[in-house]
């Protein structure tokens, strides 16, 4: 196994590059989804593809341990240099990818009663979501292993290939969604058709691209080291605080659009444009994180202490001005992002009104995603599991009474007070975990 390279300012950006592509792609599906639909003059549609793509948000997000996971295991193995145990810890995350996707199909009408009952939009955004919902959820198996593969990617810095597997998600689903709405006539159909096929395609690419590199850089392993009892409890004990993490996490999300949907078709399109603009600016930032996760894992692998500051001030110096970066930029492009994202007046004008709400988000997020990245990397996720409970508390308490007085502007008030919440709250423990980690 290759050797670990010293973490220079010019090796981190190298590294956050690709990965920042390779996590634009995400929200860009959403993104792409929207732009398509929204070239259609009714407003439902957009709420449609918004309400359906945070079901979705919220049912993979609530599995994003398998990336995360995966991510903090691999590194810790690749540092250590043990190639049997990257192979097998890849092997279980594909296998438990696999058991969650089809329990996932079986619960799928269960799922689908459930968060159609949370949300209180109209019938028409109903009808369409649901339709959206129906199609979209066969891909669940295969979203579930694409997180698995580009957490072991990102876990031994393969950041290249994240990026190119990532990027042949992006490029099938958008000619899909242009190809069956505009062309077929499919609307929200030809939205759910095109962004399953990209999912499916994307997992066999992906699962291709880890034998490649197992067959060069792991070792030959056994079921038996696979299904190791201790190594599979430890495995299910860090994915399960991330779980919870993930989903109190995704359920604010999921909250703030269902209150926009509380406020109205034009709200719930403009708010859903806007957490657009934020989910490019956080997974761009991510890109940093990420890149942190496996520099933390490899120090901790490695047991080398001032690898591990070094990475940490590194790269946590260049996630913060990326904040500041993004921030200044949704300020500036977002009226001409807005009117690309949708032809109806009201909506554009409407999402211009909360801009500037929007533009906070990169530079308040920047903390705690980079903060993520260290605790995920140290494999230390109880702490992130319980300051996510105490920040989502203070979320809701704070939405529920500012929402009553200032209406959108009080909703998103909330999220930054979440954002900064998140990341005071994990920033305290960080010296805990230092020691505790190298003690």
């Amino acid at each position: 196994m290759a050797s670990l390279a010293p973490i220079t300012h010019k090796s981190v950006v190298a590294m956050a590059v690709p990965i920042m592509l390779a996590n634009v792609s995400q929200p860009l599906l959403g993104i792409v989804d929207t732009a398509v639909i929204g070239q259609l003059p009714e407003p439902h549609y957009i709420g449609a593809v918004a309400i359906g793509a945070m079901i979705f948000n919220l049912v993979y997000w609530a599995f994003g341990f398998l990336r995360m996971g995966t991510s903090g295991l691999a590194a810790q193995a690749w540092g250590a240099g043990e190639g049997k145990e990257l192979t097998a810890i890849f092997y279980r995350a594909l296998l438990l990818a696999g058991v969650l996707g089809l329990a996932l199909l079986v619960l799928s009408p269960l799922i689908s009663r459930i968060a159609f009952l949370a949300i209180d939009a109209s019938a028409d955004v109903e009808r369409e979501a649901q339709t959206y919902f129906a199609i979209r959820i066969w891909s669940a198996p295969f979203a579930l292993a694409n997180y698995a593969v580009l957490g072991w990617l990102i876990g031994i810095c393969a950041m290249r290939w994240a990026l190119l597997v990532q990027l042949w998600l992006y490029v099938v689903n958008m000619v899909l969604d242009a190809v069956f709405v505009l062309h077929f006539d499919l609307a929200t159909e030809g939205i759910g058709y095109g962004t399953l096929i990209a999912e499916v395609t994307t997992a066999f690419l992906g699962i291709a691209v880890v034998w490649r590199f197992l067959k060069a850089e792991g070792e030959p392993t056994s079921r038996a080291r696979v299904l190791d009892r201790e190594k599979v409890r430890r495995m299910l004990a860090v994915n399960s605080d991330i779980m919870v993490r993930s989903l109190l996490l995704t359920f604010g999300f999921s909250w703030f659009a269902a209150q926009g949907a509380k406020l109205g078709e034009v709200t719930l399109a403009a708010n859903a444009i806007l957490l657009h603009f934020f989910s490019i600016g956080s997974y761009m930032i991510d890109g940093f994180a990420n890149v942190t996760e496996a520099l933390v894992g490899h120090a901790v692998g490695s047991r080398q202490r001032d690898r591990f500051a070094r990475a940490v001030r590194v790269s946590s110096g260049w996630a913060l001005a990326t904040g500041a970066i993004l921030s200044l930029l949704i300020l500036i492009a977002g009226p001409w992002a807005i009117d690309l994202m949708s032809v109806n007046e009201e909506v554009r004008a409407t999402a211009r009104i909360y801009l500037w709400w929007a533009a906070l988000t990169p530079i308040l997020g920047a903390a705690c995603f980079q903060l993520d990245g260290i605790f995920i990397g140290a494999t230390r996720t109880r702490d992130m599991r319980n300051m996510m409970i105490v920040s989502l508390a203070l979320f809701l308490a704070s939405g529920y009474a500012l929402v009553a007085g200032l209406g959108n502007h009080g909703l998103w008030l909330a999220m930054c007070i979440f954002f900064i919440v998140r990341g005071a709250s994990l920033y305290v423990r960080l010296t805990a975990l230092e020691r505790e980690v190298f003690a």
